[in-house]
């Protein structure tokens, strides 16, 4: 059975945008899903989202997939990097590795201690069978550029989804069917 994490953004829990959609559509085609809940945005801090994932981490095997929304894409960055096992793909859904666009610096605030540009993407690469990064052409927080400083080095094309804001509940994302698609895509491949 394929297991799938999805690890929600800051500010963000297993229970908002399209999450709960996601895991329940997961569910139904034989995955096992979790979800972990981190602490956001008091206490939230790279170390402290890696100790609520340890006991995840266990889980992780050749077969998992993992999907990260917003910072949590740049969390599954982090848990690549750091993972002594190949995993079978990952999908980086608008995440960003360094600062992003927000006047009033309350995100970048509690997202700095998870930037980090000269991530080892050979071992992330080695870590992880398929890449996929996914963003949209209008997302208040992500700018192509800050898009391009992960699929560049990753060698990994951009999907791009038009409209799609920052793929959450104020963008309309309570569901998420070309997440869906390319997932099951990956899970019918071999």
């Amino acid at each position: 059975m394929p297991k799938v994490f999805i690890i929600h953004g800051a500010y963000g829990n297993p229970n908002e945008n399209w999450i709960p959609w996601l895991k329940e559509e997961l569910e139904k085609i034989g995955c096992e899903v979790f979800v972990p809940r981190f602490p956001t945005p008091e206490n939230q801090s790279l170390e402290t989202w890696l100790k609520v994932f340890g006991p995840f981490q266990k889980q992780v095997d050749e077969n998992s997939i993992l999907i990260g929304h917003s910072i949590g894409a740049n969390f599954v960055l982090h848990i690549l990097e750091k993972s002594d096992r190949k995993i079978r793909a990952a999908f980086i859904v608008a995440g960003a590795i360094s600062p992003v666009v927000d006047p009033k610096n309350q995100v970048n605030e509690i997202n700095k201690t998870f930037y980090k540009k000269k991530f080892n993407w050979k071992r992330i690469r080695e870590n992880c069978k398929d890449i996929y990064t996914i963003i949209s052409d209008n997302d208040p927080y992500i700018t192509m550029a800050l898009a391009e400083e992960i699929s560049k080095p990753l060698g990994v094309t951009l999907t791009l989804i038009e409209g799609g804001g920052h793929f959450n509940r104020k963008a309309g994302y309570e569901k998420f069917p070309q997440l869906l698609e390319m997932v099951e895509d990956v899970l019918t491949a071999d």
